[in-house]
């Protein structure tokens, strides 16, 4: 029984609180493929199935993953997007 350690160290946390993919996106306002792809590369706390049919994400983690991001925000650690060029536009391009 080596598992038995491991489900006495897991009994004796916090209990975990999960949640499902509507609540998650109330929390986070991602669409689900910039999620699904933030988890692909390892930036965004992975889901865990519960049955076949239910996937959920530890609370703790997203909420955790939220503070890491706001204090990567507030250091200028992720630049901004640059302003699309709109003269190189297809429709309506801008003459100047």
């Amino acid at each position: 029984m080596s598992g038995a350690p491991a489900l006495r160290a897991v009994e004796s946390a916090q209990p975990l609180r999960t949640v499902r993919r509507a609540e998650l996106r109330r929390i986070v306002p991602l669409a689900d493929t910039t999620i699904y792809e933030l988890e692909q590369r390892g930036d965004f706390p992975r889901r865990f199935n519960l049955t076949a049919r239910c996937v959920v994400w530890d609370l703790a983690e997203v909420e955790a993953w939220l503070v890491a991001r706001r204090h990567a925000s507030d250091a200028a650690q992720f630049s901004r997007a640059p302003a699309p060029d709109v003269r190189k536009r297809r429709t309506r391009p801008v003459s100047r």
